[in-house]
């Protein structure tokens, strides 16, 4: 049985080829591209699970077909690049990213990063909310649905299951490192440049007025808080 379809695109071939045999290896099938138009067509034929995306690559770049992809679908992406300052990580997670890779990397922590990226915490997990309601916020947890003054707001997985995690501790300063652990995996915890900008497209998605937040608060130097609904 296969562990999931996994679509790795980079220009380089000797990258396309170690992925595949040690993602093959792990039970995945896999698709290559070897340019960011090749693999938004790969996408629509081979629907992968997941995909890994190198950045620089010639005609369309990593990035613009990471936007292509989240437009259309929720399916996992995690660059594989060699740029690593903070701002390629805080663009290519503005673009739709739900990991960033730096290149040289080992196969064991690729393959943790994959496993987390797939992971899908259960809908309704034991002693967690089932839904919440307040002001113009209704969220389903058993269906996954969030609807924002009664339109229905799409989220990605990661950013739903961020959600989740602080309507659970609603009310209680919840430390980075913890929302990271949680919703990432036990392999993270110092990345808090991943939180910002999940954050910021959250409440883009279900804030009246994100520069003004009324779910979604800002703990100082600890973490996140999510408004406790009024009783």
């Amino acid at each position: 049985m296969s562990a999931g379809k996994i679509l790795v695109v980079d220009d380089e071939p000797q990258i396309r080829r170690v992925m595949r045999v040690a993602l093959s290896s792990q039970g995945y099938q896999i698709a290559e591209a070897r340019s960011g138009e090749e693999a938004l067509n790969k996408f629509r034929e081979f629907l992968p699970d997941l995909v890994l995306l190198d950045l620089n690559m010639p005609g369309m770049g990593g990035l613009e077909a990471c936007r292509a992809i989240r437009a259309g679908s929720d399916v996992p992406v995690i660059i594989l690049t060699i740029r690593n300052t903070e701002d390629d990580k805080v663009e290519a997670l503005d673009a739709g990213a739900d990991d960033y890779v730096t290149k040289p990397f080992s196969m064991k922590e690729l393959l943790a990063r994959i496993r987390a990226a797939l992971r899908r915490a259960p809908t309704s997990p034991a002693g967690g909310p089932r839904s919440f309601l307040s002001g113009d916020l209704d969220i389903d947890f058993e269906t996954r649905t969030i609807r924002v003054r009664g339109s229905v707001v799409r989220l990605t997985p990661k950013e739903f299951e961020l959600l989740r995690y602080l309507v659970s501790q609603a009310g209680k300063p919840v430390p980075h490192r913890e929302l990271l652990q949680a919703v990432w995996g036990p392999d993270y915890g110092d990345q808090t440049d991943y939180l910002r900008v999940f954050i910021t497209h959250l409440r883009k998605k279900i804030e009246p007025n994100p520069s003004k937040p009324k779910y979604i608060l800002t703990e100082p130097w600890v973490g996140y808080r999510f408004a406790a609904p009024p009783q």
